[in-house]
């Protein structure tokens, strides 16, 4: 089975890469700019053309969406949460996984069994996660959980399952050294939902030990 994962030079994507491995997958491991990597910039057209031009005639099994940013985390009400900000986030974590689904279809359509794409979200996309501040991240993961299950709809017909998860607070960069779950355990739970990912339960919001997540 091969698989790509976007934003694969650290934390979840990272650990994910190495999970999967273990498993038997052919993993192409993709990060904007880092040495040993496939390059992917998942913001930039030019180079999600360049990476669709580059595996124009193979087969993608299973797509994980992962490449994210969290650049408001400390900020205040009164003078944080910047245009360029909320830009930023939402190129990234948004259109980003638009366009990286968009560019490399014609490989998931491929698959010899079916295609699978999973995008990493947040349960701060949730709307029983309305806890305030964090505005655009929030917004981010609730957009790109919108934009997962209307993909859901729209690509059963062609053979592809589209699941979006919770990968937990996991200590990363982005989620601190105050998360609950190392790398691996975050890594671990979310292959067992992505690989479980069917036609059946396509259109899921799930976190990374299986619980049904409320959109």
């Amino acid at each position: 089975m091969r698989t790509l994962v976007t934003g694969a030079n650290r934390g979840i994507g990272a650990a994910l890469c190495d999970t999967l491995k273990d498993r038997g997958h052919e993993v192409l491991p993709t990060a904007r700019h880092y040495d040993g990597l496939v390059s992917l910039d998942v913001t930039d057209p030019g180079s999600q053309r360049d990476l669709a031009r580059r595996l124009a005639d193979e087969t993608i099994d299973t797509l994980i969406c992962n490449a994210g940013v969290f650049q408001d985390k400390n900020d205040k009400l009164e003078d944080g949460f910047s245009s360029e900000t909320w830009a930023k986030t939402f190129e990234v974590n948004v259109t980003g996984v638009f366009l990286t689904i968009q560019s490399l279809l014609p490989m998931l359509r491929r698959a010899e069994d079916i295609g699978r794409i999973a995008i990493i979200g947040s349960d701060l996309g949730s709307s029983a996660s309305a806890n305030g501040g964090m505005y655009i991240y929030r917004a981010s993961k609730a957009a790109v959980l919108n934009l997962g299950l209307n993909l859901a709809q729209d690509l059963k017909k062609d053979g592809i399952a589209v699941g979006v998860y919770h990968p937990g607070w996991v200590q990363t960069d982005m989620g601190g050294t105050g998360g609950k779950l190392t790398r691996s355990e975050s890594a671990t739970g979310l292959a067992d939902r992505i690989e479980a990912l069917d036609l059946d339960s396509t259109g899921c919001f799930e976190a990374w030990d299986g619980r049904a997540m409320t959109v």
